[in-house]
């Protein structure tokens, strides 16, 4: 038998067991890089403390007669199953708040996506003043909303500016009082203050779209729409699916805007949001299980939506 034959037969020998079959090694119980668990182990709490708890006592409340009682209080709170939502989807200004987010998102969520795509191509490329431009959207998203608002009432009342604009082409009731513009107004206001935001992540994206995409679609023949429609916008897919989830979550969620803008929720329950309803019913009216029931039924929802949308975009192909 030569040498190598020898090494071989011998490196065989010690890497099987007796028992047959490769020896499988022992996984640490903190895994690979338990440093990076520690790392990570703060906002892990974090989460676990501020989103998956409350999520889960809600989800407990929205199936038991719930009440608040004074602190350290023993009081009954049987479990009532489906009644509490029962009770929500019999309620007709909650079933209008539900269509009232719904149209909130029909306008803004291809807005924003639209927008913050378009612009994100036109301050990627070599123009003037492009530092300024960026800094410029993005400042209405850093601004509370508090500080814009009274601007946007002023540019929306009765006598403001975009209806001195309009003249006669303006509506009545005012916008903000218009049961019919009084949600659009406040879904092009979100549009318009978080667009700095969703622009950034495009901008990022596009970094990652190769010039060589573009200059082989230029010797094809291709102008720039069509380079936009072939290589950018299949190029930032992965950024799309985010922006979508993202805007989508952020609507859901939608309570600021109408509690300042309309005087919380009006005119008679026209930008009323599910959120908002929550506020009334949980903390202004004490009952905090019905609140957590049209958190529950949101929750359901804003996931379905999002897995239909992740789907449409493609986003498992990214």
């Amino acid at each position: 038998m030569s040498l190598t034959t020898a090494s071989r037969s011998a490196a065989g020998r010690s890497t099987t067991p007796p028992g047959g079959g490769p020896r499988r090694r022992k996984r640490p119980l903190l895994g690979t890089n338990p440093f990076g668990l520690l790392l990570s182990a703060p906002y892990l709490i974090f989460v676990l403390a501020v989103f998956a708890y409350p999520l889960v006592f809600a989800f407990w409340m929205s199936f038991h007669d719930y009440y608040f009682a004074a602190p350290g209080a023993q009081v009954d709170r049987p479990f009532v199953g489906l009644e509490n939502f029962r009770e929500v989807l019999a309620d007709p200004a909650i079933i209008r708040s539900f269509g009232n987010v719904g149209t909130f998102l029909l306008i803004n969520v291809p807005l924003t996506v639209v927008l913050s795509l378009v612009l994100a191509t036109a301050l990627n490329k070599a123009v003037r003043f492009r530092t300024f431009l960026r800094v410029s959207y993005y400042v209405p998203y850093v601004t509370a909303s508090v500080a814009v608002v009274g601007v946007w009432i002023f540019l929306f009342s009765g006598n403001g500016l975009v209806n001195q604009i309009l003249g006669p082409l303006a509506p009545e009731p005012a916008w903000l009082i218009n049961e019919t513009w009084a949600m659009p107004t406040i879904a092009i206001f979100v549009t318009w203050k978080g667009l700095g935001f969703f622009i950034l992540l495009y901008l990022a994206a596009l970094q990652n779209v190769s010039e060589e995409l573009y200059e082989a679609a230029a010797t094809d023949g291709a102008g720039k729409i069509r380079m936009f429609f072939s290589v950018t916008v299949p190029g930032v897919r992965p950024a799309t699916v985010l922006v979508l989830l993202l805007s989508t979550v952020t609507g859901a969620n939608l309570f600021t805007e109408p509690y300042l803008l309309t005087g919380g929720g009006g005119p008679n329950g026209a930008s009323s949001s599910p959120v908002l309803m929550m506020y009334q019913r949980g903390i202004e009216q004490g009952s905090p299980d019905t609140a957590a029931a049209i958190g529950v039924i949101l929750v359901i929802g804003v996931l379905i939506l999002a897995f239909v949308q992740r789907k449409l975009a493609g986003g498992d192909e990214s």
